[in-house]
């Protein structure tokens, strides 16, 4: 069994700062919990970034300048950074701005359009108050937003990753984006090998936080593409573990982190990205299971390295 990757989300775009007081939101915050989540044992960082005085997702490149810096400047650990945004980050240069401006080492590629549903969220009466007003409005407001790449979009993006030099993450939020990734690949605008792709399970809108979905998965993924390919799973809230588990009993990758789930345990808040990757790591020495180094996950990902990148 060949050493698995572990992948930390830090922030993401779904959670706001009245869910968990301990959800990363200025600059150090981010970078610094980048750096904790690679003390504790992760491979890679998967970077959103969002504005400091109020913790909204934001596209600002100077921003991720700030946080990829100081991560580059603390530790090797691989960055891939979202091309996905927040709600109202729309057209795609500026979600390939961080592309194209920092050229990232590897970055998210949404493989096929998806509901992302957040807006039941206000109605669960776990947020009593709301920090910032803008918090509300934009979970509610996914009720009638698409998150859309069509077939023009993806080429775009698989031009531009390629004359970056940036690895795509293809983030599989359903079955037939496998078929999406396969016609790029077909048609040669995904080049690099071996493919890497996420399997994202439970997301409202998406697929099921369940084992027969992530073996279906599987088995698709190998049916179109052989050994030609790489993997990790995600899952969210109290699926991120188990799932996660799944994957490391299977030898593949996994991820973790403050994006997908704001909790290490029952009941208990993650106070930093390093609670849940140092549980997932404890897991995978319990399976005999060792972690990737960073440069190791470049190797078995082939990755350009981090002295060819533009921060």
């Amino acid at each position: 069994m060949s050493k698995v990757i572990v992948t930390a989300a830090i922030t993401g775009s779904i959670h706001t700062p009245s869910m968990s007081p301990y959800l990363p939101v200025t600059p150090e915050q981010i970078a610094d919990n980048a750096i904790g989540a690679y003390e504790a044992g992760a491979s890679m960082v998967h970077i959103h970034v969002r504005d400091p005085e109020t913790g909204q997702p934001t596209p600002d490149v100077n921003i991720y300048r700030q946080v990829l810096t100081r991560i580059k400047n603390k530790c090797n650990v691989i960055v891939s950074t979202t091309t996905g945004g927040g709600l109202g980050t729309t057209t795609v240069e500026q979600r390939l701005k961080v592309i194209t401006t920092l050229k990232p080492e590897v970055a998210s590629f949404n493989a096929g359009s998806v509901n992302i549903g957040l807006h039941d969220i206000p109605d669960q009466g776990k947020i009593k108050e709301w920090k910032f007003s803008w918090e509300e409005p934009y979970l509610r407001g996914t009720e009638d937003v698409v998150f859309a790449y069509t077939f023009r979009t993806m080429k775009q993006y698989a031009q531009i990753f390629e004359e970056c030099g940036t690895k795509p993450e293809a983030e599989i939020w359903d079955s037939g984006f496998i078929g999406n990734v396969d016609y790029l690949v077909r048609k040669e605008y995904i080049k690099t090998r071996p493919i890497w792709m996420t399997f994202v399970l439970g997301a409202l809108g998406g697929l099921p936080p369940t084992p027969q979905t992530l073996m279906y998965l599987y088995e698709t993924a190998k049916r179109y593409f052989g050994d030609n390919f790489t993997w990790q799973v995600l899952g969210t809230g109290r699926f991120q573990l188990p799932l996660c588990a799944m994957a490391l009993a299977m030898g593949e990758n996994v991820r973790v982190g403050m994006e997908d789930s704001l909790y290490a345990g029952k009941g208990v808040l993650a106070k930093s990205n390093a609670d849940q990757v140092e549980k997932i790591v404890r897991i995978a020495k319990e399976l005999s299971i060792d972690i990737a180094t960073p440069d190791e996950a470049r190797q078995i990902l082939g990755l350009k390295g981090l002295d060819k990148v533009n921060y």
